[in-house]
């Protein structure tokens, strides 16, 4: 009989501990999962605070890249009077590239949309000038060049894909506020 009771006072001890942890845990529970929020929340404040300013100089370079690789900007402030097209070709190609790969690590910062609207105005910046002097004759200008690839652009049936870009890029930029 004594084993007996001994066996039923650790069940009834142990039913007890059980029933008393379940209902602790019911109402604590509550209590850790808005901590642990809390935590979280700070978390993302104080990542927020580091991050956005990063970002935010990220979206400018790629705002400045985008600017300068824009033909009528590029045009104008790489010539050099009595240049040939085929070296300005060659000179603006070259800066196009330099740009980009100074500016490459942003794509750390900015949204995949962001860095492939980057690339893709890259590469057909690159094409419009190439298309461009490969029509111009052997002996013509970078003058020649220029007003060539700035026809280009204005006679372009859509919206200039240089102000196209900059909106995709704007509203990125607005996207984190």
């Amino acid at each position: 009989m004594n084993d007996i009771t001994f066996l039923f006072d650790i069940i009834k001890y142990t039913f007890s501990g059980l029933l008393v942890f379940f209902a602790a845990w019911y109402f604590v529970k509550p209590l850790l999962m808005q901590n642990l929020d809390v935590q979280r929340l700070e978390l993302k404040k104080a990542e927020h605070i580091h991050i956005l300013p990063l970002r935010l100089q990220a979206y400018e370079r790629t705002v400045l890249f985008l600017e300068r690789i824009n033909p009528s900007n590029l045009l104008v402030r790489l010539h050099v009077p009595g240049m040939s097209a085929i070296e300005m070709h060659k000179l603006v190609i070259t800066e196009i590239r330099a740009e980009y790969q100074h500016n490459i690590s942003q794509q750390i910062y900015v949204t995949e949309m962001s860095w492939a609207v980057v690339k893709r105005i890259k590469e057909q910046t690159i094409g419009i000038i190439g298309s461009a002097a490969n029509a111009l004759p052997a002996q013509a200008s970078s003058i020649d060049l220029s007003k060539s690839v700035l026809n280009h652009l204005a006679n372009l049936e859509t919206e200039n894909p240089y102000d196209l870009a900059l909106s995709i890029v704007k509203k990125d930029i607005q996207s984190l506020f």
